[in-house]
């Protein structure tokens, strides 16, 4: 359609030579005319408005005359034409340029709508010397739309969600798209449509506005959890340019499946005596989505454990149900148990899911029997039995049981623990008997109970053992009578001076058998408490006491004490009492007293008695030495024979100085061949003086053993040798002497020879004196 050029501008004409459309010549270029005026004086008229001037984007057809502009101010030839802009001198440069001399205005490139819709340029005239002929007008060129954009979803993968079971109309996602053209055009209309969902023709798209809501009803997780839709988008109100996408659609669950075990029964096995353990799997099937509370479930143990012994739980990764083991269970008590279990899911079911019966399932468990330890009834047992029982005394049979009761086996039992060996076990039956007598006091005591460990195994194999303890009280018995403390005394003879004597008592025995100690005068002897009494001071003391004067000396009193024991053990001991006449203060006299203590505890009769049983003894002693010594000597003489020169055989060690031949640890071989000699000679017991020892050094204790053959000679003198070098009082010696076995002397000569040469003035004789007492005279006599 062509539109004609029309407007008024101030003081000047505007003249079109030929008709345009759309900007494109019809009949030759567009000629504006924007200077031209009236010649001579004129009344000014308002001018034409020039229209903007249409190209179309993409014109190919470079350069492309826009239009033509002139002056009619001056002639031909004298006009300059100029513009200035966008697309001149301003970005984006070169795209318009004008022919300065004729007025031409032209597009040297293609224009894009969608960067620059419209440019707005000035037009200038000018003469050959520069100057302005006329204002500057103004040149509007608007770039008309071309369908050169395919419209653009704003996402690749359209994403959505809707439950299943879902109502038609239900509003799932909404897809967009825009295009670059004029939006004012039909190349900007879009039109939105499905170009494929499948066969089931579930969703429908607003071709307007890209929403895309449910259609009918069918949608089901268990059947198709995802639904793919491709998008189409078209220009041109759908008839132009086109793009595509995808739409995504999850389908939501929702609980309409209830859970189900996969078979109606299951059968478990478990040990007896077990807990806490896993015993087996109960399976189901969901067809909710995995993993979510619609498909978790949750069991429940319906009937047949009235005990509790059973649980079960839900296990998340395979939504089984573990039985598992709460209580041991005794094999022979029970051993089978019938389980009612339910399953449901742990959210409620949904309005639309079938309404059903929750699902149930038999579990049938064995317990099985296995091999089970002995056991002690009682434990810890407890006996009692008095102390000093005699041995073989039965103390009790300490038995264990098996609780395999329909498959019972042999038990034997042994000691584990006995430390003080006191006990006797039988290991076929139990029974404990004592081995000895049973101390009411021991270091193995605890208080006064004895423990012992006693061990019960079976015949299985491997063994299965009990432990049981065995705690033995062990009775007090009461044995024992108080014992009177002290047993004499000293008391003033005048009863209103001093204190009296106080007395105690000890007892062997324990509690309840020992104090409160009851102390009384004889009452055989009643004249006794004419004079003296006798008060119960407290549990173990009491005080004797003078009634009356009596005279000085010894008295002899019988008490009566007893304990507190059953039954009571009681007796009667005598007390020495010395009576003596005291001073003001309460005090006996200083020589009675001290005649009064060497007489204490013995009456003049019984001195006699024992002075005189002494006497006799000492006669008897001295009988037997002289009748004993007139015996010896004859046998003496037949040992020795009766030779003068008195030769004996003789070991002598010539590798040691000593005293001559007597201090050579000579032995005479002829004692040691008759050794029932040698005790007369030296009697048993008695250790033979030392003549060199010191005198305030005690005598060691004689070691020896009389050799009881000839070949026990040889041992007999390495004793006396190991004696006589252990004995820390004297010097070491080399040799034992027995100095009261004399000999006749040293068959030997005199050795002075062998030193007459010497004079006194050669010898040094100092040494003498640290020889001891015995050298002193003569360290006096050669000394210096």
């Amino acid at each position: 359609m062509c539109v004609p050029l029309a407007g008024k501008f101030h003081n000047r004409h505007l003249r079109i030579a030929r008709g345009s459309c759309a900007g494109v010549p019809l009949w030759g270029p567009l000629v504006l005319y924007p200077w031209r005026q009236r010649a001579g004086p004129s009344r000014v008229k308002r001018a034409w408005v020039i229209p903007p001037i249409s190209v179309s984007e993409n014109h190919k057809r470079i350069p492309h005359l826009l239009v033509q502009i002139k002056s009619d101010k001056q002639l031909p030839g004298g006009v300059v034409y100029s513009i200035k802009g966008p697309g001149v001198d301003e970005e984006p440069l070169g795209i318009f340029s004008i022919d300065k001399l004729s007025g031409k205005v032209f597009l040297n490139t293609m224009l894009d709508r969608e960067k620059n819709d419209r440019f707005r340029l000035r037009a200038f005239a000018l003469d050959l010397g520069g100057a302005t002929l006329e204002d500057p007008t103004d040149l509007e060129i608007v770039v008309v739309d071309q369908n050169d954009n395919r419209p653009l979803f704003q996402q690749e993968v359209f994403t959505g969600h809707v439950v299943e079971g879902a109502v038609p109309g239900t509003y799932v996602l909404k897809a967009e798209a825009t295009d670059a053209d004029d939006p004012d055009t039909d190349n900007a209309a879009l039109r939105y449509s499905i170009l494929e969902q499948g066969s089931a023709g579930l969703f429908s798209i607003n071709e307007t506005t890209g929403e895309i809501r449910t259609v009918q009803v069918g949608l089901d997780r268990e059947v198709v959890s995802v639904y793919n839709l491709t998008l189409q988008v078209a220009d041109m109100s759908g008839d132009g340019l086109t793009t595509t996408a995808t739409a995504v659609i999850y389908v939501d669950d929702i609980n309409d499946n209830p859970p189900e075990f996969t078979k109606p029964e299951f059968s478990l096995e478990v040990l007896e005596n077990t807990s806490g353990v896993d015993i087996g799997r109960l399976l189901v099937h969901d067809k909710d989505l995995p993993g979510s509370p619609n498909w978790l479930a949750r069991f429940t143990i319906l009937e047949g454990d009235p005990d509790e012994a059973f649980a079960i739980r839900t296990d998340p990764r395979t939504n089984d149900g573990v039985l598992s083991m709460v209580k041991a269970l005794d094999h022979e008590g029970r051993d089978h148990f019938t389980l009612t279990v339910s399953v449901q899911n742990q959210n409620q079911l949904h309005p639309s899911a079938p309404q059903t019966t929750r699902a149930l399932a038999m579990v049938q468990v064995q317990v099985q029997d296995v091999n089970e330890a002995p056991f002690f009834p009682e434990n810890p047992r407890l006996v009692r039995v008095e102390e000093g029982a005699p041995p073989g005394t039965e103390l009790t049979t300490f038995n264990a049981s098996d609780p395999d009761t329909r498959h019972p086996q042999a038990l034997s039992y042994s000691l584990a623990y006995d430390p003080a060996d006191w006990l006797l076990l039988d290991p076929r039956s139990g029974r404990v008997q004592t081995k000895r007598a049973l101390p009411g006091r021991s270091p193995f005591l605890q208080g006064s109970c004895y423990t012992a460990v006693i061990l019960a195994s079976d015949n299985a194999d491997p063994p299965h053992t009990a432990t049981g303890t065995l705690s033995i009280e062990i009775v007090e018995v009461n044995d024992h009578w108080p014992a009177l403390l002290p047993l004499a005394g000293v008391v003033c003879s005048e009863p209103s001076k001093g204190q009296g004597l106080l007395l105690s008592a000890i007892d062997e025995d324990l509690p309840p058998h020992a104090e409160p100690f009851h102390f009384r005068l004889n009452p055989d002897a009643p004249q006794l408490t004419h004079n003296w009494s006798l008060s119960q001071l407290n549990a173990t003391h009491a005080v004797l006491a003078l009634l009356v004067p009596v005279p000085t000396g010894l008295h002899s009193l019988p008490l009566l004490l007893s304990d507190s024991g059953k039954p009571r053990q009681e007796q009667v001991q005598l007390l020495n009492v010395s009576v003596c006449p005291c001073d003001e203060g309460g005090s006996c006299q200083a020589s009675v007293a001290a005649a009064s203590t060497a007489g204490v505890g013995l009456s003049f009769g019984a001195l006699m008695i024992i002075l005189s049983s002494i006497i006799l003894l000492l006669s008897l002693a001295l009988l037997a030495a002289v009748r004993e010594r007139c015996l010896r000597r004859p046998q003496h003489e037949g040992l020795l024979g009766s030779s003068q020169d008195d030769l004996r055989d003789n070991i002598l060690n010539y590798d040691e100085q000593g005293g001559g031949e007597e201090d050579q640890g000579a032995y005479d071989i002829n004692q040691l061949r008759n050794p029932d000699f040698f005790p007369r000679a030296c009697p048993r017991g008695k250790q033979p003086t030392r003549r060199d020892a010191p005198y305030s050094y005690a005598t060691p204790p004689n070691p020896w053993k009389l050799p009881a053959s000839p070949s026990d000679i040889e041992d007999f003198i390495n004793e006396g040798l190991e004696a006589a070098d252990s004995d820390p009082n004297v010097p070491p010696y080399d040799t034992a002497l027995i100095y009261d076995c004399e000999g006749s002397g040293s068959v030997a000569g005199s050795l002075s020879s062998i030193v007459s040469s010497l004079t006194d003035g050669d010898q040094d004789y100092d040494y003498l004196s640290e020889w001891g007492p015995r050298f002193r005279r003569l360290a006096d006599l050669y000394g210096h």
